[in-house]
């Protein structure tokens, strides 16, 4: 359907509605047309009084179009208009609406009526991130960062996880501004960051430099560097937080693992206590391992090839250096099949342990089982990110530990091409996190934010430094 130029009088719309084919759905097809093509306001607009005179009424799902169009055009007394409407017709509002409302006026100068819809969203449910997010902008825009973080620490608070974007964008507003608490708030973002292990992309990375930089009498400068394989700040000597965890700190977190996510309700739903207990057997009887590898997950490394090519050309990378490997398997991979062959199979038995599991199991509890049991110097390969496990573990402290340790003990292999198949990517000897000592802040970055290489950690830092 294509949106009229211009307005059309009751008797117009009444043509054009009696050549569509499906009367009964005119007005939201008509609509949606509107806002595809951005149509003038008062286009649309003409099609509403027809409606209304027509009818007697407008639907409720057509004014939730009407007002997605405003607000695309910002057409601020508009959109408080149809929030008049709307709340004199309706007794709630669902949360679609209550979204595009605060997005239009938070983007404008009735601002403040934004964070008032706020306050009457949270009385029948919890906010979207949307409709926290634009509030968090809009007042960071009129330097109300006080209101800005109550929002931000109350979106939290309720596990609104928030987007990068909003974190850089209090980073910017803030820039050239005075007060402890303020920098306390901005610090607590850093420490966010560390806690989630979220690497800001470059943008983000920059805002926060400037912001160091712009703090009145602080004295910060920061530098962007590569750390030293050692762990050594070029810049400012310093030596970064060990990734090891202490001797405590593993016993702890490897009962908590093999309490909460291997024996919690998780594991059993994908393999069978009998099948669990036969690997516990055949893992003590051969410990330690240097390095397991979930191989159906390395399997699929390069699509072009054969998934047994793939593994064989893992096991031979890893097994250079005389480790001890376990290959985690599944069954159907004993069967001679295109993607699985025989010979090749037996050739990687004699450099590995294989165990093969059922079709059906689930891989990270062995893997994890495997290599926690082997000790400290035990690492792992996997693409996988292990989020589920995170979730299972049910304090921050070991959350925190877990990511610490699979940051200093999982191999990523790359994909190379030919002729060198793989490069592994270390474990690194220095813990890549945000940190900090009071005087310096390290901060790992990435150069574009991608969802889908978050366990890939970043190799370029920014250093900054105050100066005496």
């Amino acid at each position: 359907v294509q949106p009229p130029e211009k307005p059309l009088q009751a008797e117009e719309w009444n043509k054009v509605r009696e050549d569509f084919q499906l009367p009964g759905i005119f007005e939201e097809v008509m609509l949606n047309s509107m806002i595809r093509c951005n149509s003038p306001i008062d286009v649309a607009k003409s099609l509403l009084t027809h409606l209304a005179k027509h009818d007697g009424d407008i639907a409720y799902s057509v004014l939730v179009k009407y007002l997605t169009l405003c607000v695309q055009q910002g057409q601020v007394s508009e959109i408080c208009d149809v929030y008049d409407i709307m709340k004199a017709r309706f007794k709630v509002l669902e949360s679609g609406a209550y979204n595009l409302l605060i997005r239009g006026l938070s983007n404008s100068d009735q601002w403040r009526m934004a964070l008032t819809l706020l306050e009457e969203v949270k009385k029948s449910m919890i906010p979207s991130r949307t409709c926290y997010e634009s509030c968090i902008k809009a007042a960071s825009r009129h330097q109300e960062m006080k209101i800005a973080f109550e929002l931000y620490n109350e979106m939290l608070a309720k596990d609104v996880v928030p987007t990068l974007d909003v974190l850089q964008s209090l980073f910017d507003f803030s820039r050239g501004m005075k007060g402890a608490e303020l920098q306390k708030e901005l610090f607590g973002i850093l420490s966010y960051l560390r806690e989630n292990q979220i690497y800001p992309h470059k943008t983000f990375m920059r805002s926060i430099k400037l912001w160091f930089e712009s703090i009145p009498g602080g004295n910060w400068r920061g530098h962007l560097t590569n750390i030293k394989d050692s762990g050594q700040c070029p810049v400012c000597n310093h030596q970064l937080e060990d990734s090891n965890l202490t001797e405590e700190e593993y016993s702890n977190l490897s009962e908590r693992i093999i309490k909460d996510v291997i024996h919690g309700t998780d594991t059993f739903r994908k393999t069978s206590p009998k099948e669990f207990e036969t690997f516990q057997t055949f893992v003590e009887d051969r410990l330690p391992f240097d390095i397991v590898i979930d191989g159906l997950n390395v399997s699929h490394i390069k699509s072009r090839k054969m998934q047994c090519e793939n593994l064989f050309d893992a096991v031979n990378c890893l097994a250079k250096e005389n480790a001890r490997l376990l290959v985690l398997g599944r069954k159907h991979m004993l069967m001679n099949s295109s993607n699985w062959k025989r010979e090749i199979m037996k050739e990687m038995q004699n450099k590995a342990d294989f165990f093969f599991a059922e079709n059906i199991s689930e891989d990270d509890a062995f893997l994890l089982y495997a290599t926690l049991r082997s000790g400290q110097h035990c690492r792992f390969v996997t693409r996988d990110f292990l989020r589920d496990h995170k979730a299972c573990l049910s304090d921050t402290l070991t959350r925190h530990l877990f990511r610490k340790w699979q940051r200093g003990h999982q191999i990523v292999l790359k994909n190379n091409g030919f002729p060198l198949f793989f490069s592994k990517q270390p474990a690194f000897r220095y813990d890549c996190v945000v940190q900090t000592t009071g005087d310096t802040w390290h901060i790992p970055y990435k150069n574009v934010f991608e969802e889908k290489y978050l366990y890939q950690v970043p190799r370029k830092w920014l250093c900054i430094q105050k100066k005496r």
